[in-house]
């Protein structure tokens, strides 16, 4: 909780600088059926901070914490263990920072963390270049598409129905405004991906098409057909990662034909901390490097001969004039990018590769468990460390029902589409290395009840 020191007076001497008669002049831009005319109903006008403290603290312990009850949310955001050595080293004054540094003289460990990010990015995503992070996936999804646009000179997207609906409705929120259409459809509680239902869609307006590889539904398919299909329609193809530990096992979207692969790099290095901060990563080929957003560290030497470290390409809208500019919302995330790169270099290739087997193992021995049980179908043919299932009841309230067990079972596909009624039996599971043998007994316990 902040201590804010200003008085009365502080106050009145910096609206008298500023020209103003009071606080609320500051919002007059705020229209006023949107301004609150009274206090907030059902908080005091004021109460003194131990009972504040006591008050929050009380509204706090209503959470169920993901570390204390076994745990299969994921759908774009996932529990991994993040060791202790990655909070120490991100405190160390050289690299401690939330945002891009622009001082390069008296930033290098930054800077140098963050070119060694973009490798370790643009290593796992299989493409040449990275930039030095994004805001988050669902943005970056939005200006992967953009950047599509740039390069081809065309206004069409087609989104996968795997494509996660969050990330859907930001590229549509940010289309409004440009005057992009976007082709988007719901998925099938089948195995197979809509890969064949992309290509036919594909044509000569088309400028890219975004497919989630693994998709919502965990299904993984071979990206390969369409790329050659968009390669040969002019179009690029876009891949969405939500779960790069998946890449420790599962062959890379640039070494399949992806043109831009994006993604969030929550699960790597950072915590689920109720929904946020999150890091965007955003990689692509060498040649659509100066339409690629954000920006890049770049590696030197000084007037001395000796390495040193820059931003360089930073084709952003406080860089460059803004009809100029690649984008207007490619925030680096540099702490949680920091956060990322520590933690894989800890890990090392060998590291991830043995991870995203343990994931996978244990994502296994879940779904066969729980396909067993009276009722239950298992979707998918093949899936990483998250599968899908259709249960004989609606989901949500046997989440809910779950829930009152003790455990966090999943994400129902009802909660990411409401009103679809076809995906109202769906849930989504994720299993990975946190979870215990223990922990998917309870969680078939709880869905056995919960489906009856």
């Amino acid at each position: 909780m902040r201590y804010l020191p200003l008085s009365d007076s502080d106050r009145s001497d910096m609206l008298k600088l500023i020209g103003e008669s009071s606080v609320d002049a500051l919002f007059r831009d705020v229209p006023e059926k949107a301004r609150l005319t009274g206090p907030i109903h059902g908080l005091p006008n004021h109460a003194s901070e131990m009972a504040v403290e006591r008050h929050l603290s009380a509204l706090a312990s209503k959470n169920m914490v993901a570390g204390q009850v076994p745990f299969f949310l994921g759908c774009g955001a996932y529990k991994h263990h993040v060791p202790a050595s990655v909070d120490h080293i991100i405190q160390r004054g050289e690299f401690l920072t939330a945002y891009t540094p622009y001082q390069p003289e008296i930033a290098q460990g930054t800077l140098q963390v963050l070119f060694e990010f973009q490798t370790q990015v643009a290593r796992l995503f299989g493409c040449e270049v990275a930039n030095a992070s994004m805001y988050d996936g669902s943005t970056a999804c939005w200006e992967a598409i953009g950047m599509a646009g740039r390069i081809t000179r065309k206004k069409k997207a087609i989104l996968s129905g795997g494509l996660h609906p969050h990330y859907v409705s930001v590229c549509k929120t940010m289309a409004r405004f440009t005057g992009d259409t976007l082709e988007t459809s719901d998925p099938k509680l089948e195995a197979a991906t809509d890969a064949d239902a992309l290509i036919a869609a594909i044509d000569g307006e088309t400028s890219c098409v975004v497919v989630q590889y693994p998709d919502i539904l965990g299904r993984i398919a071979d990206l390969s057909p369409i790329a050659e299909a968009c390669h040969v329609k002019g179009a690029l193809l876009v891949a969405v990662v939500t779960e790069p530990v998946a890449l420790g096992l599962i062959k890379a979207p640039g070494e399949m034909g992806a043109d831009i692969v994006v993604g969030e790099g929550q699960s790597i290095g950072v915590g689920l901390q109720f929904g946020g901060p999150y890091v965007g990563l955003f990689a692509t080929r060498e040649k659509f490097v100066r339409q690629m957003p954000g920006r890049l560290a770049g590696e030197t030497v000084d007037a001395e001969g000796k390495r040193g470290f820059v931003l360089t390409l930073s084709t952003r809208e406080q860089h460059i004039r803004r009809e100029k500019a690649t984008s207007n919302i490619c925030t680096n995330s540099g702490l949680c990018a920091l956060a990322f790169s520590v933690h894989l270099t800890l890990l090392g290739e060998a590291g991830l590769s043995a991870l995203a087997k343990v994931n996978h193992a244990r994502a296994a021995q879940a779904a066969e468990r729980l396909s067993e049980i009276p009722g239950v179908r298992l979707i998918n043919d093949a899936f990483f460390n998250e599968f899908a299932l259709e249960l004989p009841v609606e989901a949500r309230p046997a989440v809910h029902a779950m829930v009152e067990k003790g455990v966090l079972g999943g994400v129902s596909l009802g909660r990411l589409y409401p009103g679809v009624d076809r995906l109202s039996k769906g849930l989504v599971v994720a299993v990975t290395e946190v979870v215990t043998e223990k922990d998917i007994e309870a969680l078939e316990s709880a869905l056995k009840e919960a489906v009856k």
